[in-house]
């Protein structure tokens, strides 16, 4: 099995799309000075060019965590020497009532015994929340899952409550965050296939995103139709006190026909909205993105002004300031 070494770190290597002459810049900022929420965004293109907005808020993850879980799982079973076969056996009590969970809904009294993978399927796919406590007791807690994506070289993000503490506590909504930037690194290193886990792992994970089942209405909707194809994960919370949805959430990446790929995050916060008219926030942001790149120009610029060149990111948190 082949085992894929960490993306360097180098020195210096922010890429910003300037303030001037960008017009994907100023098309993305008109959709944000009109947003009710406060709305989070990176871009990465090939691993190289980079564009953020309000990168420095600490965004609530909610499900969007069962990705960065799914990594440190893969982990877990590769320094166990295990396959994504390897059997979790779940009782009753494990699937807990009044949380979303088509695996209880399917197995309402446990006793069963199903794969790391299928668990994977249920997480990625379909955003079980108790198939993801599962896999927290599996690899020993949050803790494990919150070390392991630190041992990446990416920060600005943290891991630290369950589903089950989210739903018994609202306001741990706010112990799992994460920069827009942090995410999108991680699922561009996963799209290029630079993580260091055996691909066997990397890749079953990626394959698994490509079939994401939830917020159809968020980052794929502009792409429909196209021959794009994105893997994603979602995360949606309830609504607070204020009637504000705590966050409304999408990252993933994007393989272009071309054999271009890039990776976003969008993270909705405290949306004043509809959660419909919160996804199509997302999917505006989604379009804009894709539409300026499906048509080969240079639209993502280095602050110097320079023409159009490779630059590479690094992975820990960028400076770069809220517009």
């Amino acid at each position: 099995m082949r085992r894929r070494s960490l993306l360097p770190l180098l020195l210096f290597s922010l890429t910003l799309c300037a303030q001037a002459g960008c017009p994907l810049r100023g098309q993305l900022q008109r959709i944000l000075q009109k947003a009710k929420a406060q709305v989070g965004v990176a871009v990465i293109i090939d691993g190289k060019d980079t564009l953020t907005f309000h990168n420095e808020a600490r965004y609530p993850l909610m499900s969007v965590m069962k990705f960065h879980q799914a990594l440190a799982v893969a982990h877990h079973l590769e320094q166990h020497h295990l396959p994504l076969s390897a059997p979790v056996r779940i009782e009753e009590q494990e699937l807990l009532p009044g949380t979303y969970s088509p695996l209880r809904d399917r197995y309402p009294k446990g006793g069963i015994t199903l794969s790391v993978g299928e668990l994977l399927a249920y997480t990625l796919q379909q955003s079980d929340n108790n198939a993801c406590d599962i896999l927290f007791n599996y690899i020993g807690g949050t803790s494990v899952a919150d070390r392991y994506i630190r041992s990446l070289g990416v920060d600005s993000f943290a891991i630290s409550a369950t589903e089950d503490d989210m739903h018994r506590h609202p306001e741990q909504c706010y112990a799992n965050w994460s920069s827009p930037l942090a995410t999108a690194c991680l699922m561009d290193r996963l799209a290029a296939g630079t993580l260091p886990i055996d691909t066997s792992y990397t890749r079953f994970i990626h394959k698994t995103l490509l079939g994401c089942q939830t917020g159809k209405e968020r980052l794929p909707a502009p792409l429909q139709g196209t021959q794009a194809r994105i893997g994603h994960k979602t995360g949606t919370s309830g609504q607070n006190g204020k009637g504000e949805w705590t966050a409304i959430n999408d990252a993933g990446f994007v393989l272009l026909p071309d054999g271009r790929r890039y990776a976003i995050a969008v993270f909705v916060m405290h949306a004043q909205t509809s959660l419909q008219e919160a996804e199509k926030i997302i999917a505006d942001i989604s379009a804009m993105v894709y539409r300026h790149l499906a048509g080969n120009t240079c639209n993502f610029l280095p602050a110097s002004g320079a023409t159009c060149q490779q630059i590479p990111y690094i992975c820990h948190e960028l400076q770069t300031k809220a517009l």
